[in-house]
């Protein structure tokens, strides 16, 4: 699937048409009472599979719009993992949000590909046209190679993600230069497969320059200690919301 974002914008609500009842897709398989775990596939034939958690006494309505967190998960490629990282890690530490939560399994060798972006985009206009979102609340969030596809979303597209936070994940110079979005960065100075130096140093040039940027340092963690971020992600969740109240006319 190499499609341009808007192409793939497009092209979604046919492609939806193509998933609905497609049992070999897997789609509208419950995987918790909360979770159901599905499929969007593009007109190419390509499809990326996906896990939506909805809060509990959804739907909402056009009155009673919620956040939406778009989760980015770390490298693997079993069946659903962006479903079971929802469940484990992000789930736990942002319920209380009430948000729809949306997990999909990478649909290219890395978050932070063009590819990538355009099913992306896709899916998250998809949840917009499909439930009732917030949309000064759109926060996207992911673990290592998923912290790295946080911030090459959040850089490329302020206009949709109004929060990101960054677990244990590389930027790269350019996101740090066009960075538009509050961002909330974590991780661990032990870190033995994702270098801390990098992003505390994008932490202080974004700070040096008035940008509402937070870092919560988690020392003594492995990059493999992943379940330990979640105390983190919540705070990071708390700052999050601060800042969107804060920006409220």
């Amino acid at each position: 699937m190499s499609l341009p974002a808007a192409s793939a914008r497009r092209l979604v609500h046919a492609a939806l048409l193509l998933v609905a009842g497609s049992q070999s897709l897997g789609a509208q398989v419950t995987a918790s009472p909360r979770v159901t775990e599905t499929a969007l596939e593009f007109t190419d034939g390509s499809v990326m599979r996906y896990a939506i958690s909805v809060p509990d006494g959804y739907p909402g309505s056009a009155g009673d719009p919620r956040p939406l967190v778009l989760v980015l998960h770390p490298g693997g490629r079993a069946e659903y993992y962006g479903s079971s990282f929802m469940q484990s890690i992000v789930e736990p530490a942002l319920r209380s949000w009430g948000a729809v939560i949306v997990a999909p399994d990478v649909p290219d060798r890395s978050w932070a590909t063009p590819r990538s972006e355009s099913a992306l985009l896709a899916l998250v206009e998809h949840v917009l046209d499909e439930h009732a979102i917030d949309p000064e609340r759109v926060l996207v969030t992911g673990f290592s190679m998923g912290g790295r596809g946080t911030w090459y979303m959040a850089a490329r597209h302020p206009e949709l993600f109004t929060g990101a936070i960054v677990m244990a994940g590389s930027p790269g110079e350019e996101e740090v230069a066009s960075m538009a979005t509050p961002l909330y960065l974590i991780h661990s100075p032990d870190d033995e497969v994702v270098p801390f130096g990098p992003a505390e140093d994008a932490y202080r040039v974004l700070a040096g320059r008035g940008h509402p940027v937070e870092m919560r340092v988690v020392p003594g963690l492995s990059h493999y200690m992943m379940g330990a971020y979640v105390p983190a992600l919540r705070a990071a969740g708390n700052w999050m919301i601060a800042q969107w109240l804060s920006s409220e006319p």
